[in-house]
């Protein structure tokens, strides 16, 4: 049976430390396809991409498309944050069925591409309409491709996520915070040995206080305009007091008690395009019901207290331009609202 995690891993055995599963379906959807290459062809209303809020990676690309201002070239299906180890399904939507691709279960989508699929089935997920097959989960180039084969599309003054005079050091950047943060909270949580939790525990509060370091200082991780950087960080801070410290017990600190970075949340939080697509109550769900190895009752914890995020968080005085020489987002589709 398949596992329906959030990206495809290998979740720890006792005595086994965490590993991460990094293939993906690295077919991309590009302007320009070249003969041969297997790639897609970008094409307004062709695709829909599947991206559960609850996810961390998915939510990266749920941020990237609004800021960029791709809704009406690509629809998205949100699937419920509680699933079995079969599949992610589309709890959420009236008869348990995806009102544009005609499904219950993602997995589908992942057996009408390849019948005998066994890897996870994971958001997000691109999926072609007409035919109703994935063509990507390839979730970090996803996002960098909305940026750049994506821009025909963008909305007037989308920002430029990826500048690229900066590039080089946003990816050395991207490539710590991704070892060592988004995948060091899951290195902590799936340890399957206690000298294993300990490595990876000072490893992902050796990199969270260099970032705590380097925002004190300034305003965004790198220049003063919000990158694919900031994205990639923002999505595991926002689940940090309400998941990783306790239930991946990575408890050190709590965000809040990490003055610049609690800073620098709240200040993405507030900014259309971020906190806008963040659910709260889903990303709960999700870790604290579906993780019965690592909470068997599925209980789910009341706090913390959300309303923090929308308090004063005093960065303006570091300078930066969120947008760069764009503009901010309009208002949230009614149809794509958080609700909960």
């Amino acid at each position: 049976m398949t596992q329906a995690h959030s990206t495809p891993g290998v979740y720890s055995t006792p005595g086994v430390e965490f590993v991460r599963d990094t293939t993906y379906i690295s077919t991309r959807i590009v302007a320009d396809p070249a003969p041969g290459s297997g790639d897609y062809p970008v094409e307004a209303g062709r695709y829909r991409l599947v991206a559960a809020r609850a996810c961390p990676w998915a939510n990266r690309t749920l941020i990237v498309r609004r800021l960029l201002g791709l809704e009406d070239a690509i629809s998205v299906g949100l699937p419920g944050p509680v699933h079995d180890e079969d599949s992610w399904t589309f709890d959420l939507d009236p008869g348990g069925v995806d009102p544009v691709l005609g499904i219950h279960q993602l997995k589908t989508a992942y057996l009408t591409r390849d019948p005998s699929y066994s890897r996870g089935i994971t958001v997000p997920a691109v999926v072609e309409v007409a035919t109703g097959k994935v063509i990507t989960n390839d979730f970090p180039q996803l996002t960098l491709d909305f940026g750049s084969e994506w821009a025909a599309f963008h909305r007037e003054g989308a920002p430029d996520l990826s500048p690229e005079p900066l590039r080089d050091e946003m990816n050395a950047v991207m490539k710590r915070i991704y070892t060592e943060v988004n995948n060091g909270v899951y290195r902590c949580g799936f340890a399957g040995t206690q000298e294993s939790y300990d490595a990876a525990y000072d490893r992902l509060w050796t990199a969270l206080d260099w970032l705590e370091e380097r925002l004190s200082g300034q305003r965004y991780l790198v220049g003063d305009t919000i990158t694919e950087a900031d994205v990639r960080l923002f999505t595991t801070l926002v689940r940090f007091d309400a998941v990783y410290y306790g239930h991946f017990k990575c408890n050190r600190n709590l965000l809040v008690q990490q003055p610049a970075l609690w800073a620098y949340a709240r200040d993405l939080f507030q900014t259309p395009g971020f906190g806008d697509t963040v659910s709260f109550t889903q990303i709960k769900e999700h870790y604290y019901v579906v993780q019965k190895d690592l909470n068997p009752l599925g209980i789910v914890p009341k706090g913390p207290d959300t309303s923090a995020w929308l308090t004063p968080h005093g960065r303006e005085p570091l300078g930066g331009r969120p947008f760069g020489d764009g503009t901010p987002p309009g208002p949230v589709r009614p149809s794509e609202s958080v609700t909960d």
